[in-house]
């Protein structure tokens, strides 16, 4: 079963089950995938691979991180909860990350492999960890590990 037909099951389901919270962010994931296949003039029965699927979840995710930290800054933590509970949710169809020891043990691993010695070997190794791990890490760690351990 594709990524995407998971996600309307569980819209449905949610609908069923009147979860008015999770029912509205599906509602929310399902009109992003309908703005994708409209910009990259796909016609609507046609589904988004997986892979663009993610991309997109990982994106919807990261907006509302962002979200987060300016609600915080404002003092409104009943829009924070909002956001963290959908953030929940849209994770449920995420690969799992891993945690940030496994992160540094790859990361160390493949600046091993690539033999980068200095800051300017981040790019090589930042685009080795793309193409291996890019569904499993969370780059935003991946880049302060890398910093830290090449000087």
């Amino acid at each position: 079963m594709s990524l995407q037909s998971k996600i309307e099951t569980k819209l449905n389901e949610a609908l069923k089950a009147k979860d008015k919270k999770t029912y509205s962010t599906l509602r929310l994931v399902v009109a992003a995938i309908k703005d994708t296949l409209i910009a990259k003039k796909l016609k609507d029965k046609q589904t988004l691979s997986d892979n663009d699927l993610i991309s997109l979840l990982k994106k919807m995710v990261k907006q509302r991180n962002d979200s987060c930290e300016a609600y915080k800054k404002g003092g409104r933590n009943e829009l924070v909860e909002n956001e963290m509970s959908e953030i929940k949710i849209i994770n449920e169809f995420l690969p799992k990350q891993l945690n940030e020891e496994e992160t540094k043990k790859i990361c160390l691993d493949t600046i091993k492999t690539i033999g980068a010695s200095s800051v300017k070997d981040m790019g090589k190794v930042m685009s080795a960890l793309k193409k291996d791990y890019s569904d499993v890490l969370d780059f935003s760690k991946v880049s302060k590990i890398i910093k830290t351990n090449l000087n």
